[in-house]
């Protein structure tokens, strides 16, 4: 696949990318994960999406990435909100933050970007005793016909290297990384819940992909906009888009 840098997607992807539903976070509180007085570390922040629900929550939350244009998102995102998070422009692999400190962390939409040994490994040294990593993905949903499908087979025109495609939400690998690691108790769950999407909202989406946004040229991602812009009104005119999308968590406790 192309070179990934979402810092080039920023903008889209801090305006368009749907972060993780309430269901989700009221999930780890009910599973006894999240406390009132959990410190929190979210790898592979990106533009905050769950670092921000956490810290709305009250919980004290630092967040890990490696773009500083996807923090500074963040922050922008943060201020909009009135919420504080602290932000560390830093790999997940090697953060520097103190070992034995965190209640959780969190991994959401990046494990597979990730040296998956080494950030586990990460993950168990920052980890206080009986603290928990959750690893959670909220991926739309390729079904034959749908607006996914046709989206993903234009992403394919553009770059046929993109190997994200074709998913099931679902994400088997993940439970041996945790294993591997030490990680115990390992629980997994998903929920599937639809997205609603303007046209001009799912085009935003699509820009900030890794196959779209963080990966062509400029002139290519303006030239896939516009062809799926056609495609949107010749084959799914209606509005709003109602996209399926599959929530999935893993949670290991160390």
């Amino acid at each position: 696949m192309k070179s990934v840098e979402f810092g080039r997607s920023s903008y889209d992807y801090s305006r368009y990318r749907a972060g993780f539903p309430p269901g989700f976070f009221s999930r780890l509180v009910t599973k006894g994960i999240l406390h009132s007085d959990s410190n929190i570390v979210d790898l592979g922040t990106g533009t905050g999406t769950i670092a921000r629900s956490l810290a709305a929550l009250g919980h004290r939350v630092i967040g890990i990435d490696i773009s500083s244009e996807m923090l500074a998102r963040a922050k922008e995102l943060d201020k909009s909100v009135g919420v504080v998070v602290e932000y560390i422009c830093s790999s997940a692999e090697d953060t520097n933050l103190p070992s034995e400190t965190f209640q959780v962390i969190t991994c959401g939409q990046c494990w597979h970007w990730f040296d998956r040994g080494r950030v586990a490994a990460e993950c168990w040294r920052m980890l206080s005793e009986n603290g928990y990593i959750v690893i959670a993905h909220f991926d739309w949903i390729p079904l034959p016909s749908n607006i996914v499908s046709a989206t993903e087979a234009l992403i394919l025109d553009f770059n046929p290297q993109w190997t994200l495609g074709g998913g099931t939400g679902i994400y088997p690998h993940w439970y041996a990384d945790l294993s591997m690691a030490g990680f115990s108790d390992l629980e997994s769950w998903t929920f599937d819940e639809s997205v609603s999407y303007s046209h001009e909202a799912w085009r935003g989406r699509i820009r900030a992909s890794a196959g779209v946004g963080a990966s062509l040229s400029h002139d290519e991602v303006m030239k896939f906009d516009t062809e799926l812009s056609a495609m949107l009104i010749d084959r799914f005119p209606q509005e709003p888009l109602l996209v399926p999308h599959r929530v999935f968590t893993l949670v290991g406790k160390k």
